[in-house]
């Protein structure tokens, strides 16, 4: 089998944004919440830190250190987070400021993720009893919307060099299907929809487009969707490929230890999944592998710490040798299932404020990039 590519899911809230200024006051992004964590029971490792400390993710230079350490360490490219409502993107200076302003922007690959989930208030969430947090933007687009999505990925991003591309179709994945659908009218016009943006990416140049599915058996979001047949959607929406988010999309995470947790249970729950998954689908399915799981900055932190829903969840720590451990179960299940085009998605570059970050920290050093390193080169 080939080397698979190594796929790291970037997370875009490190820099400021209109929309955040308006809703959470003025120079806000999420560094504010992960200074302010603290330990919340015995031996809880907060906060986790950058080891260079916070930066504006939407300056070219801090891209380019970033782009260089994934490169160095095997990161070959970033599925980005990418968010987009019925009044346009979220986040995009990321993306478009940032890492494609790099001088070395070209040294990786990227693609977008849509991550079309309705976007709530949980910055922080100031009470673990209440499950309906303040609505800021819904994630079920309609048709308009969708089609100003599609031409301006087409337009703004497909065409760079560095867009990656499956048998000459660009990559799209999608976050949630259940909400797609919804925004769109139903399954039947969701299928006519996507047909449409294939159609308008052959027009372009391509091959067509490579829709990606991000599936999962546990929603973990507030207002979530989980769908039980995610199998029968994909094929019936044309999608080419489908992969995870994070472990805790596999596993009730209320059924483990709280408020702290080994990992070996979670990543066997994951995989046993993915093993169905892979039974199921008739097309590839690309494993993920996650750093670790601890959203408790995105909580009121003078609240006392208590089981509840996301992200008053169970936390789990685990080293790099357990990271490597995961990467090696990817390794083995894409040798076993010979998927074409061999992929690993990892959960996260720099998702800091749910504890999931390839990023070197204060504790962990450059622990987690080295071990992508050492087993895939």
């Amino acid at each position: 089998m080939d080397r698979p590519k190594i796929l790291a899911y970037y997370f875009p809230d490190w820099h400021r944004d209109p929309r955040n200024a308006k809703w959470f006051g003025q120079d806000w992004d999420e560094w504010k919440l992960l200074e302010a964590a603290k330990p919340r029971f015995d031996g809880h490792r907060q906060p986790r830190s950058p080891i260079d400390g916070p930066f504006d993710e939407a300056t070219p230079a801090a891209a380019e250190h970033q782009i260089r350490l994934a490169k160095e360490y095997g990161v070959d490219g970033f599925l980005v987070d990418y968010y987009w409502y019925d009044d346009g993107p979220y986040l995009q200076a990321a993306l478009d400021d940032g890492l494609l302003a790099a001088r070395n922007s070209d040294d990786i690959t990227f693609a977008l993720m849509w991550a079309n989930h309705e976007l709530v208030d949980i910055f922080p969430h100031d009470d673990p009893a209440n499950d309906s947090p303040r609505r800021l933007k819904n994630g079920a687009v309609d048709r308009v919307a969708f089609e100003k999505l599609a031409r301006h990925v087409i337009d703004a991003y497909f065409a760079r060099p560095n867009y990656l591309t499956v048998d000459g179709r660009p990559w799209l994945s999608v976050y949630e299907l259940g909400n797609l659908i919804a925004g769109l009218g139903g399954v039947e016009e969701t299928a006519d929809a996507l047909q449409w943006f294939d159609e308008q990416t052959r027009l372009a140049g391509f091959e067509g487009l490579h829709l990606d599915a991000v599936i999962w058996g546990v929603g973990v979001l507030p207002a979530a969707i989980t769908l039980d047949k995610p199998a029968e959607l994909v094929q019936k929406l044309g999608f080419r490929s489908a992969t995870s988010y994070v472990w805790v999309h596999h596993a009730d995470v209320g059924g483990f230890d709280f408020p702290r947790s080994g990992i070996d249970g979670l990543r066997a729950a994951a995989f046993a999944e993915y093993e169905r998954y892979a039974a199921e689908l008739d097309v590839p399915f690309y494993p993920n592998v996650t750093v670790g799981w601890d959203p408790s900055p995105r909580t009121d932190q003078s609240r006392e710490f208590v089981r509840g829903r996301y992200p008053w969840t169970t936390t789990f720590d685990p080293s790099p040798q357990d990271f490597e451990y995961g990467l090696l179960l990817a390794k083995s299940f894409l040798e076993r299932h010979r998927q074409p085009h061999p992929i690993i998605t990892v959960n996260a570059w720099n998702e800091w404020t749910e504890g999931s970050a390839l990023l070197p920290d204060s504790h962990n050093g450059y622990g987690f990039l080295e071990m992508i390193r050492d087993v895939f080169g």
